[in-house]
């Protein structure tokens, strides 16, 4: 079971892509119309866990070189940190001139979500992409590839056919 995943082909879609992706693309979206005032939702304290997608890639073949076990194994970092700090480390990577304004009249959500990765640990498994380098290199692959793109071609990408695009390219590269 995957924690929240970034990272390239993700879904930058403002309506219905996942936290990281959607503050990359209003952080973007507002440098390059020049405004400096960027809204998140909610008072930014829940913490939330990512993983990058080329880390659940390295785990899936990982895991099924390493194990074959009966028992749910978690993959993630084992790391999380608030939807504060991660709205400073991508505004500090995309538009570090801007300033961030916490909408508290929308939704929190769950106060925590972080997995127990102990037995992948144990296995001898862990990330290996830092989340601000990750961050980096998605905001990289976002402006090269999909900053122009229209909400509708951004959905035409799927979370599964991601993950399994990086898992077959690691797999052939480990070939």
């Amino acid at each position: 079971m995957p924690t929240n995943l970034y990272g390239p082909f993700d879904n930058f879609d403002l309506n219905s892509s996942h936290v990281v992706p959607a503050l990359m693309r209003k952080f973007h979206d507002a440098k390059v119309a020049g405004v400096n005032e960027v809204t998140v939702w909610g008072t930014g304290t829940p913490r939330r866990e990512f993983l990058h997608v080329d880390d659940l890639a390295d785990a899936c073949v990982f895991l099924m070189n390493c194990y074959e076990g009966p028992q749910h194994i978690n993959v993630g970092s084992g790391e999380d940190l608030s939807i504060r700090e991660l709205s400073e480390m991508i505004r500090t990577i995309v538009h570090p001139s801007s300033h961030i304004v916490f909408d508290v009249s929308k939704p929190d959500g769950t106060p925590r979500k972080l997995l127990d990765v102990g037995r992948l640990h144990q296995l001898g498994w862990r990330h290996r992409i830092d989340l601000a380098e990750g961050i980096a290199s998605t905001y990289e692959w976002f402006v090269t590839n999909r900053s122009a793109q229209t909400p509708a071609e951004d959905r035409e990408i799927d979370g599964a056919v991601r993950v399994m695009k990086r898992v077959n390219s690691l797999t052939t590269a480990r070939l």
